[in-house]
């Protein structure tokens, strides 16, 4: 009886034949990858399949060739994107960091997770410890409660599905009732918290940053250790965070008279 294929090792396998193409440069055929990948030709036949449909490999019947498919171009404008936005977004972060002294960072949402693509730190001895590139559960921090509020419902419930929400500290949200009812609330009131539900002793603020067509592309947090946590930052950092995430937001395109969107 034949055994299922392990799906780590075939994602790793349809992962190296894009790194094969990306490196070539070039139109490769199927006998070139083959010898350069050494995978069985029914496996490979296979992979190369699943990668043309899904638009990350592109075929051409005339020539018989394999090259990158438009997702992969899709994937690296998405990545600029990213880049561009958190250069575009240094100034008003600074602002914020100059007037608190306190770590501010930007994010976007990947799946379940919000990855950190800028930082400006403050000149604390006591500051958080994080950094461009991270990926921390979105669950988990204020940024990425203000991205996951940007998915409605349904497609919040697609993304944690089959899933556990792992608990970092007591204070962690673990189900999907729990969260998908924080989420209501950051609708609402335009902001998100993290209440040392990530790391013990520290707290976050974060607001939205809106593309021209409403729908939230990035978060925008200030981190500050529970020690200094008082209301005069808290009130004067939401009010900092709030400006600086309509400036960007206007910068992108998005009016203030605009609706504001979920994403699909």
């Amino acid at each position: 009886m034949n055994s299922l294929p392990d799906p780590v090792k075939s994602a790793r396998r349809a992962l190296a034949i894009l790194e094969v193409l990306t490196e070539h440069e070039a139109p490769m055929g199927f006998t070139e990858l083959a010898e350069r990948l050494g995978y069985p030709k029914s496996s490979l036949h296979g992979l190369l399949r699943t990668l043309v449909d899904s638009g990350w490999a592109g075929f051409d019947e005339q020539t018989r060739r394999y090259t990158l498919g438009i997702r992969t171009l899709s994937a690296g404008n998405a990545y600029g994107r990213s880049l561009a936005l958190g250069d575009r977004a240094l100034p008003h972060m600074r602002r914020i960091r100059d007037e608190l002294n306190e770590t501010v960072q930007l994010a976007v949402l990947d799946g379940v997770h919000n990855v950190y693509v800028a930082k400006v730190d403050g000149r604390q001895a006591l500051a958080l410890a994080s950094a461009v590139g991270r990926r921390l559960p979105a669950h988990t921090t204020a940024l990425g409660k203000v991205l996951l509020a940007g998915l409605p419902d349904a497609e919040l419930a697609h993304r944690y599905a089959g899933g556990s929400m792992a608990a970092f500290t007591e204070h962690t949200i673990t189900s999907l009732p729990a969260l998908t009812e924080q989420l209501h609330q950051v609708r609402r009131r335009g902001y998100g918290t993290d209440t040392e539900e990530y790391t013990v002793g520290v707290r976050c603020l974060a607001v939205p940053v809106r593309d021209a067509t409403g729908h939230v592309v990035a978060g925008m947090s200030v981190s500050v250790p529970t020690i200094r946590y008082r209301r005069e930052l808290r009130t004067r950092g939401l009010e900092l965070l709030r400006e600086a995430g309509s400036a960007l937001s206007a910068e992108l395109g998005f009016g203030a008279d605009q609706p504001r969107r979920t994403s699909p």
